[in-house]
């Protein structure tokens, strides 16, 4: 879950769901305090130290509150867009249940989840695959969610392609 939703998704849980934090839950495959409690990796600066070097400067959005579409555009330059393929990601099985529980649309999920995506680096597109290979390197798992593109108004913006599989 990273750092995002979790008032959200213990009011799913425990409110609408009525589950107690030992409770199996077996589309999540875990007893559902457990599985909201596994941490996440840190994407302390050392993990992005190596990309501070390159040419036009790696773009690192935090993604807090607002999630993916609130906070990715807070680092694009005005006239462009973060082309983000929905389908290019496992969406775990811990947000698809939240989705059913809270009948939540996929705009909900991604302000509020980030569906588990938990760092967006945005490099120029001459570095990707040294990073991929860094990365790979690292063994980091990884995906390639995008691209950014002319955007067709001054406002820097995101736009999604493809569905999340939910």
């Amino acid at each position: 879950m990273h750092t995002n939703g979790y008032s959200l998704a213990r009011k799913l849980v425990f409110e609408v769901a009525k589950l107690k934090p030992d409770t199996y839950v077996a589309e999540v495959g875990n007893k559902i305090g457990a599985e909201l409690l596994k941490p996440h990796l840190c994407y302390a600066p050392p993990r992005c130290a190596p990309y501070s070097q390159m040419d036009g400067s790696p773009r690192l959005p935090t993604l807090p509150g607002g999630g993916i579409p609130g906070n990715l555009p807070r680092v694009l330059p005005a006239g462009v867009k973060a082309q983000i393929d929905l389908a290019s990601w496992p969406v775990l099985p811990i947000f698809k249940y939240l989705a059913k529980v809270g009948k939540m649309d996929s705009d909900a999920l991604l302000e509020s989840f980030n569906l588990g995506v938990g760092m967006i680096l945005v490099v120029p597109s001459a570095y990707v695959k040294k990073v991929e290979a860094d990365l790979k390197r690292r063994r980091e798992k990884f995906f390639q969610i995008g691209r950014i593109e002319r955007g067709d108004t001054a406002k820097a913006r995101v736009v999604y392609s493809g569905a999340l599989s939910l």
